[in-house]
């Protein structure tokens, strides 16, 4: 019997979860054996892995995507029949060092108090850079906080971190540990599973360590809206559910209020920019999540992504020069002259205040400005401006919204989780 059953979970990256089975057949560490968990492809993963790793792996391939967390059970469960002693979970689009898997293995081995231990991520793109380094749980803000993140690596980080938790990217478990908590939480379907198992860990008195000698490369941007809000959908609803579970019952109501104010600003920052699509999906993951609706999204939950064009050709519109006051957001500064350019607005940028050209002053939110005076435009990292009449009123009535909003929705948000809580055996 081999020491370690590996999972990967795979779904539509055919050339990603080439490299990932590559590196981990390059491992030094050898005893162990690879199960690959097709979610329900429909690119060319399962004939191209097939094709060139029929003799080294074990692929298991899933009707219908279940979602990650239903992905890695498929596999976890097969493993967990074989009675291996360590199983571990890895992402298809992650890179492991030869020596990561032998070290997560070695320190479980000479560190009975841990349960579970997770490599040390770093940036695909940008490997000097680290993505994760454990991550902590705050549940005095009720949100994460990763450790290190984009710190650059300089050899002086701790060699390991005893954490809250690690990402399920390329994460050892002691068998004995899911023999108490079980497997992956599945009805997530996809974000929060790994910080919730890991916090379950954790809770059954075994330690969650990220190990600095066990080194992944991960792509970045799993979470990140590219063609629509799914990301949005999941991450929002098993967020909230999964505070509306942990939380003490006497932090509750600040917590309802912490995620009302959230999503009051998502809602009057769509409905200021005219881009309504993620303010829906975050109210139907909202909607979901306090009624103890989990598992794969159901229909209206998931919009194309919408980019409103108009404030900004209104911005430009008859305007020849500009200038942008010296700021310290660099991005945005760089996306707003990309706009122009992209919208064929024909735009000066001055390196110099100039008298009758526009000013623009970047923010982090136009709603916390008190300048009334219109004499600058401001523009703010989610792309709300503030230069109309109307802008100033949508500013002018932001804090007496949100009052509004949170009174509307707070006791309904209270007495949904509260009966929740009873079903889930909380106070």
């Amino acid at each position: 019997m081999k020491k370690v059953g590996i999972v990967i979970c795979n779904y539509n990256k055919e050339d990603a979860v080439l490299d990932c089975i590559q590196s981990i057949l390059e491992s030094k560490f050898t005893d162990y054996d690879l199960y690959v968990v097709d979610n329900g492809s429909t690119d060319q993963s399962v004939q191209k892995i097939k094709e060139k790793y029929s003799t080294d792996v074990v692929l298991i391939e899933n009707a219908e995507n279940l979602g990650g967390s239903g992905g890695f059970n498929a596999g976890l469960r097969t493993a967990y029949e074989k009675g291996y002693p360590y199983l571990m979970c890895v992402d298809n689009d992650a890179m492991l060092d030869e020596n990561a898997i032998g070290n997560l293995y070695d320190f479980l081995e000479s560190h009975q108090e841990a349960g579970m231990a997770g490599a040390k991520i770093y940036h695909l793109e940008a490997p000097q850079y680290v993505q994760q380094f454990g991550q902590k749980i705050d549940f005095e803000n009720f949100c994460t906080e990763v450790n290190y993140f984009n710190e650059i690596e300089d050899g002086t980080m701790p060699e390991f971190l005893y954490t809250d938790s690690v990402a399920a990217c390329a994460l050892m478990v002691r068998r004995s540990v899911i023999d108490q908590i079980g497997f992956m939480p599945e009805e997530n379907f996809l974000y929060w599973d790994d910080t919730e198992w890991c916090y379950l860990c954790n809770r059954a008195g075994y330690k969650v360590a990220s190990v600095g000698n066990a080194k992944a490369l991960h792509a970045m941007g799993a979470k990140k809206e590219t063609v629509n809000t799914f990301p949005t959908y999941y991450a929002w609803r098993n967020w909230i559910t999964f505070f509306a579970k942990y939380v003490e019952e006497s932090d509750m109501e600040r917590m309802v209020t912490t995620f009302l104010n959230s999503m009051f600003q998502i809602v009057y920052e769509g409905l200021h920019n005219g881009e309504e699509n993620r303010a829906k999906t975050v109210m139907m993951a909202y909607d979901d999540a306090i009624h103890g609706i989990t598992g794969k999204a159901g229909p209206n939950r998931i919009f194309d992504l919408d980019f409103n064009e108009e404030p900004y050709r209104r911005l430009f519109h008859n305007k020849k020069e500009i200038y942008i006051e010296p700021n310290s957001y660099p991005i945005l500064e760089e996306r707003v002259k990309y706009l122009s350019q992209y919208l064929g607005m024909d735009i000066k940028w001055l390196e110099s205040p100039k008298e009758g050209a526009s000013i623009i002053s970047l923010c982090e939110s136009i709603f916390a400005i008190d300048d009334m005076s219109r004499q600058k435009i401001y523009i703010d990292l989610n792309d709300c401006i503030f230069e109309t009449e109307d802008d100033m009123l949508d500013v002018i009535n932001y804090n007496y919204s949100k009052r509004s909003f949170i009174f509307a929705q707070k006791t309904v948000f209270m007495e949904n989780i509260k009966k929740l809580r009873k079903e889930w055996g909380r106070k």
